[in-house]
């Protein structure tokens, strides 16, 4: 049996996840547009060994403009573009089943995954928000439980659409005149209830046949999606004993849903903020903490909550009375998890707005490299991850400092590899199998 080892994902965000990240002396307001500032950062990534690269990404523009860099690069165009620039991490980028079609989607990530020889992941998102709806001639978002019907639909038709050609569909006979063979393509003419689709995909079948298939839900909805269809999942957890609970249920679930549990990767969100010594790091994470401005806090933090506007006081607790997860239609695992944190830790709003300045709600976790290391090995032992999402508060001086710091101590306690090795697809890095052709039915065994 193959010992374990843990999966580092960088998790990119403009100047970094603290949101006051852009206002440090070291950062550039426009590296978001940048794109030899990605180029750096996939590079440092790869240096270090990572699994893959993750781009965030909705169909709206965040936040606004006064609080931090604002909009993003359309991120299956710019993971194509750092496809040329790196040869061995993987790529994945979010896309909205709420706000795409099957087709045009699929075709994407079937493209990024052939330029890239077998790299692409799909991080499957719902897409939370009523800005989103109205950007797409809706005057709401759709209901939770709609959304996740409409990805579980949207999703079995772009596996229909990846497997419409046989992998040796084409023959490319130059003395026959026969480039390819018209019976090894299977239109899925699907008829459902949210999309008909009649056509093969206008590309081959791809290196992984699938991109990897990664989700970030962890609402009812959202673990049980994952547990029917998600190959690796990103979560936010604050607490050890959370973070096992979470784990243990999705990969109950995963098993009762008839999958191997192994072929699902739970790595949580951890935002490191470094300093050669304890001290040096909590003056980090101060200097940043000194940088927010809680106006804007507020402001987000009543989105979130469903809250009218002035109704959050920055030197008092959240309000009583807020109502349950089951009356949110938004972003329902976020809300709980942040609520649950202000009234478990009796922060007052001003406290809560600067635990999340990092992270949003991810572990934010300040110390040595050592200190660090210790965290991610306690997390992994203890059947509380598979694996993290990196967060670097600052870029690129977090992700260079984790790469240079961290990954060292992680390779000498024999918990992460040492180099790439063999492995070429974001799949055979995961210990996961390039997916059947669903067209094909294996032969019968012979007597």
């Amino acid at each position: 049996m193959t010992e374990r080892k843990l999966h580092l994902n960088a998790f990119l965000m403009n100047t970094g996840h603290h949101e006051a990240s852009w206002r440090l002396p070291e950062s550039d307001p426009y590296a978001h547009v940048d794109l030899q500032h990605h180029v750096r950062l996939a590079r440092i990534a790869e240096r270090g060994t990572f699994d893959s690269l993750f781009l965030a990404d909705g169909p709206q523009l965040w936040s606004n403009l006064a609080q931090r860099p604002a909009g993003a690069l359309e991120p299956l165009t710019l993971l194509t573009a750092l496809a040329t620039a790196t040869e061995h991490i993987g790529l994945i980028a979010t896309a909205s089943t709420s706000y795409n079609s099957p087709y045009n989607l699929a075709r994407k990530f079937a493209s990024l995954d052939i330029i890239s020889g077998g790299r692409a992941g799909w991080n499957i998102v719902t897409t939370a928000g009523a800005e989103a709806a109205r950007n797409f001639g809706l005057d709401a978002e759709p209901a939770h439980a709609e959304r996740y019907a409409r990805a579980a639909e949207f999703l079995d038709v772009a596996r229909k659409l990846w497997d419409s050609w046989e992998d040796d569909a084409i023959v490319a006979d130059k003395a026959a005149g026969v480039w390819g063979d018209d019976s090894k393509i299977h239109p899925p003419r699907h008829r459902g209830r949210y999309f008909g689709v009649e056509g093969a995909l206008n590309v081959p079948r791809t290196p992984q046949g699938y991109p990897l298939l990664v989700q970030a839900g962890s609402s009812e909805d959202g673990k049980a999606f994952a547990a029917r269809y998600a190959e690796a999942v990103f979560t936010a957890q604050q607490t050890l004993a959370d973070a096992q609970a979470f784990y243990a249920d999705l990969k109950s679930r995963t098993r009762r849903a008839g999958r191997d549990p192994g072929h699902l990767k739970v790595l949580p969100g951890i935002v490191p903020v470094l300093g050669s010594t304890e001290a040096e790091a909590r003056a980090a994470e101060q200097l940043l903490a000194e940088h927010i401005v809680y106006d804007h806090g507020v402001l987000r933090l009543e989105r979130l909550l469903q809250l009218p506007s002035h109704t959050l006081e920055l030197d008092a607790p959240l309000p009583d009375g807020l109502p349950p997860e089951s009356a949110v239609e938004g972003a329902k695992s976020r809300y709980t998890l942040v609520v649950e944190l202000a009234r478990r830790e009796r922060l007052t709003v001003r406290q809560l707005i600067t635990r999340l300045g990092g992270g949003r709600g991810h572990l934010t976790f300040a110390g040595t490299p050592e200190q660090v290391a210790d965290q991610i090995e306690t997390w992994f032992t203890q059947g509380a991850a598979d694996g993290f999402n990196i967060m670097p508060p600052v870029l690129p001086s977090g992700l260079d400092a984790f790469v240079e710091h961290v990954v060292p101590l992680l390779r000498a306690r024999g918990l992460f590899r040492d180099a790439y090795g063999p492995r070429r697809t974001l799949r055979e890095r995961y210990g996961l199998p390039r997916p059947a052709n669903q067209y094909l039915t294996p032969a019968p065994a012979l007597a």
